[in-house]
């Protein structure tokens, strides 16, 4: 269930009974021909469906993260590391003192995981969380069923271009492109990484056909929902 779609007193009886709820975190950068907030909209959504069966409830996503080699492309927000990591911090204070104990993370853009270990080490010392991080997108059924389809698949490409994320009026281009090198990344400038990937893509086919994309999400939901529901330690 959506935080979004209840009142403080729903979730104040269901802290009655159960203290997991799931906080997505997204990003708003350029994605090619696809939308600026695909990162967030992809982790609130497969966070939605895995905890829909169980009544869980789900946090709206984070929307800004860590993106800073975007930065040539107009419309992608960036954080600063220390920044983020407390901005979740908080966060995290704030659904404790609720009563929230078990928390997944269920992270939608890869920048953002570099906040993991701290976000880690520091629950770990204050203590009353039960922390885990889940990488949707690259769970191993999610990513194995993606490699089958398209070994280049990759950031901006079909496999990010659900019928939820897409533009309307945007003409997407057909055929592949072949991945980029992404060697040496971190000394480019956000200018001259822009030129090198061009229109934002990583690689990959630009679309696929809806059937292919539907089915890789029922995977990716089933992931989750196992993360969410199986294995948490009192």
């Amino acid at each position: 269930m959506r935080i979004a779609d209840r009142t403080w007193m729903q979730v104040e009886q269901y802290l009655q009974g159960d203290n997991r709820c799931v906080l997505p975190l997204g990003s708003t950068e350029q994605h090619a021909y696809l939308s600026l907030s695909v990162d967030a909209i992809l982790a609130e959504k497969v966070a939605v469906d895995a905890a829909e069966p169980v009544g869980v409830p789900v946090f709206p996503a984070v929307p800004y993260g860590l993106t800073p080699y975007f930065m040539g492309f107009p419309g992608t927000v960036t954080l600063e590391p220390a920044t983020y990591e407390q901005v979740l911090r908080e966060i995290l204070v704030s659904l404790r003192r609720h009563g929230f104990k078990k928390v997944l993370l269920v992270n939608g853009h890869g920048g953002n995981a570099t906040a993991w270990p701290g976000l880690e080490r520091w629950a770990l010392e204050e203590g009353g969380l039960n922390l885990r991080w889940h990488d949707w997108w690259k769970a191993p059924k999610t990513m194995a069923a993606v490699r089958a389809i398209d070994p280049d698949a990759s950031h901006a490409s079909w496999m990010e271009g659900f019928p939820w994320t897409r533009v309307g009026g945007v003409d997407v281009p057909t055929g592949h492109k072949e991945a980029v090198d992404l060697s040496g990344r971190d000394e480019l400038t956000p200018e001259e990484f822009r030129e090198r990937i061009g229109d934002g893509s990583f690689g990959g086919d630009y679309e696929r056909p809806d059937e292919e994309l539907l089915a890789i999400w029922k995977i990716a939901v089933e992931e989750t929902h196992k993360v969410l529901t199986e294995g948490w330690q009192e």
